[in-house]
């Protein structure tokens, strides 16, 4: 801890409490994004068993049709638990281990989020092109996500480790 008066060298001067509320709101926020389109996706899911087009499907893709509900259903819940675990700890003064759990359903329901999005647009490029392309548009997209969603701020986690990030100018 920092003596009375004295900032610290990096990062803010803020109790654990503190820190928590902070890394709360981040995550709230974050989760909110993630959430908006998970209900939408999940949304569409829900309406397309009810289409007539879906009784013409065929047993493969009918099947990638249940994934990718069940794994939609799947990110719901992650993207929602952060809000109930939240709700159900609340004043039990456990703010830090609260956001530590919650960041880490929010990480899984990003994880789910990615294997829904690949099941959906296996699916609806499928159906599409009616020919063997899909896997590869569908792989080299997913590629696309993991390098946006996971490696690059893996990279920039790395590379900016024990040093300030700046915006480029």
């Amino acid at each position: 801890m920092e003596p009375q008066g004295q900032r610290p060298a990096h990062g803010r001067h803020e109790s654990e409490e503190e820190r928590a509320d902070r890394r709360w709101g981040e995550l709230l926020q974050e989760v909110r994004v993630t959430q908006t389109g998970v209900q939408i996706l999940f949304g569409f899911l829900l309406t397309v068993v009810f289409t007539p087009r879906f009784a013409t499907l065929t047993a493969t893709d009918k099947t990638i049709y249940v994934v990718t509900t069940l794994l939609g259903a799947a990110t719901t819940g992650a993207l929602i638990g952060p809000v109930t675990f939240h709700r159900f700890v609340a004043g039990r003064h456990i703010k830090p281990q609260t956001v530590r759990w919650a960041s880490r359903l929010t990480v899984i329901g990003v994880v789910l989020l990615l294997a829904t999005v690949a099941c959906a647009l296996l699916l609806i490029v499928r159906l599409a092109l009616s020919n063997g392309a899909a896997i590869w548009i569908v792989a080299g997209l997913m590629v696309w996500f993991v390098v946006c969603w996971f490696a690059l701020p893996a990279w920039a986690r790395h590379h900016y480790r024990g040093q300030e990030m700046t915006p480029p100018n």
